[in-house]
């Protein structure tokens, strides 16, 4: 009996120890995402076919009609391949240019994912690579003037590594409940600062995402997660009070909410 014991609690340990290896890996990969500069004489792209899916196909409510999107996948592809087809670079493309396209492309591959496996009730049901250590968003699936891109290289290794902009976190979409909604919008280099202004704004507004009094912030987890990238420069108070109506109290209490990774379709 106390072999067995003995036994029982070995394998449990040895598991769990490859568990927190696992984890502990994940962790690594996505903070090793690093994208070397690409060699490119592609020009800026127009985002009018993105544009017109998305005003077509989210809601109100943020949710996504992704039966809808599916019945116009002939649109859809064709805009995905204009993607595949345009690389961003430096002598061609103005930073507001590229941060726009690589925001568009995160959203646009990330609906990919969710079109080719829907039915699906979460991104994270969808499998590949090696269990416990490579997740969704480390499947390499995305390929662009011949360079193969993952979604952690578009976010990690690209947006949050050469561009330092704090408020893309509130552009990408994770295809999530909790996640900042999809934007019924193409960005575009004209317009992307009022355009990530306006996204900060309304995801502090939403009080299914977070609630925001003087006293306390009650925050999405994106500003726990990412909180050196809210505070390179100001505290949370004080980056947060820059795209709220509401004065918050150098003293407010901070914590976070509940994240629901269901996934962001249209109730039927």
């Amino acid at each position: 009996m106390q072999t067995k014991l003995t036994t029982f609690l070995l394998g449990t340990l040895l598991l769990l120890m490859l568990l927190y290896s696992s984890c502990a890996s994940t962790l690594v990969n996505v903070l090793n995402k690093t994208v070397k500069p690409v060699e490119s004489t592609s020009m800026p792209i127009q985002h009018d076919i993105w544009d017109d899916l998305m005003g077509r196909h989210v809601k109100g409510d943020g949710t996504v009609d992704y039966k809808g999107i599916i019945k116009d996948r002939d649109q859809f592809d064709q805009y995905i391949k204009l993607l595949e087809g345009n690389h961003p670079n430096e002598k061609n493309w103005s930073r507001d240019e590229s941060v726009a396209y690589w925001i568009n492309a995160y959203n646009a591959f990330t609906v990919q994912l969710i079109l080719d496996n829907y039915p699906v009730a979460s991104i994270k049901d969808i499998k590949g690579g090696i269990t416990f250590v490579s997740s969704v968003w480390d499947q390499k699936f995305i390929t662009i003037e011949g360079h193969e891109y993952d979604l952690n290289n578009i976010e990690q290794g690209i947006l949050r590594k050469y561009y330092k902009e704090p408020r893309i976190h509130f552009a990408v979409n994770c295809a999530s409940i909790s996640c900042p909604p999809l934007a019924n919008f193409a960005f575009t280099g004209d317009r992307l600062q009022s355009q990530l202004d306006q996204m900060a704004r309304s995801f502090l507004a939403d009080p299914s995402k977070n609630i925001v009094s003087s006293n306390h912030l009650q925050l999405s987890k994106i500003f726990n997660w990412y909180k050196g990238d809210f505070t390179d420069e100001l505290n949370i108070k004080e980056y947060i009070d820059q795209y709220t109506d509401v004065k918050v109290s150098p003293d407010a209490k901070i914590s976070y909410l509940d994240y629901y990774w269901g996934l962001n379709d249209v109730k039927e």
